[in-house]
């Protein structure tokens, strides 16, 4: 990114983003209305967010920070929850909301869909004053979550963090994060956000929805007119790479028996960050992407395993 800045010399990746407790519900064929149905119900830390944090660290990326905000309730947990996945987080503690929470509703048939009930709670209340600019010292990405910009609040503080990150020569990447909070968002308003980044990362979805192109590698190669660097997730088709209006690289799916793909987008920003931050090229961060999205779905919620302590 040239803007006549001074260019960062970093080398930590700051996610700034939603941190919200998952109620994952796991059933087999449709919810029977107006009685029972039986599930397997775990409750675990998520948040687009913190789960892309949480992936860039799995895969490999040594220092990776976290601005988030919770509850008074749940913070302590969190935060442990963060550090024991080799996250360095900045959770700011609200004390009149409580923590977001997102009840996931996971099909166990062969697809493992899902649906979510949020309730963003503490998590999109992060406003301008929860930043300061020294967060991006010796910061080489900025990683916002589009949910940032789904309240008045937050917008303005991605906002904030936006325009510091190019003042200091700092890429900035986004995911759009929800087709649906698109829809009564505005397509028209995210695109006017989006022209400030450097590496957009929708589902094959939201890059149709924000084009209004019915297909994945027409809707990356217009966005790419747009944003420098675009990577279109498309599940178990894999992914598509587009710079400057054309598709430069389509990358297989990694093989996966889907559980709960729950996350599955956050794992491949994730790695597809810790592999750019790593020297990799576009290609090869995007299959480090997609290798991480399996392994997302072949588990249930949307952080990765624990890392293992020596041996």
């Amino acid at each position: 990114m040239d803007h006549g800045v001074t260019v960062s010399r970093g080398v930590a990746l700051l996610v700034v983003g939603d941190v919200v407790t998952d109620v994952v519900a796991r059933h087999r064929g449709p919810l029977a209305s107006g009685t029972d149905t039986a599930a397997a119900v775990r409750t675990v830390p998520g948040g687009a967010g913190a789960n892309v944090a949480c992936w860039a660290a799995h895969a490999g990326c040594a220092d990776v920070r976290l601005l988030g905000r919770v509850g008074a309730e749940a913070a302590r947990w969190h935060e442990r929850e963060l550090v024991a996945a080799g996250v360095r987080p900045r959770l700011v503690v609200d004390r009149e909301a409580p923590t977001g929470t997102v009840i996931c509703l996971v099909d166990e048939g062969a697809s493992a869909e899902r649906t979510f009930l949020t309730d963003s709670g503490a998590s999109l209340r992060l406003e301008p004053a929860d930043w300061s600019d020294a967060l991006l010292d010796g910061v080489a990405r900025l990683h916002l979550s589009g949910y940032l910009l789904f309240s008045e609040p937050s917008r303005s503080l991605a906002e904030v963090a936006l325009a510091a990150a190019r003042a200091r020569g700092v890429p900035v990447s986004m995911d759009p994060a929800s087709a649906g909070f698109l829809v009564r968002f505005g397509v028209d308003r995210f695109l006017a956000f989006a022209q400030g980044l450097d590496v957009l990362l929708p589902s094959r979805d939201e890059a149709c929805l924000l084009t209004g192109l019915p297909g994945a590698a027409d809707a990356a190669a217009k966005l790419s007119r747009l944003v420098p660097v675009v990577v279109a997730k498309s599940g178990g088709d894999g992914a598509l790479v587009a710079r400057s209006g054309t598709v430069v690289a389509r990358v297989p799916a990694a093989p996966a028996v889907p559980r709960d793909t729950t996350g599955a987008g956050d794992a491949f920003t994730g790695a597809f960050l810790a592999a750019r931050l790593g020297g990799a090229d576009l290609a090869e961060a995007a299959a480090r992407g997609c290798e991480a999205g399996a392994c997302a779905v072949e588990r249930v919620g949307g952080r990765p395993p624990r890392r293992r302590v020596g041996g």
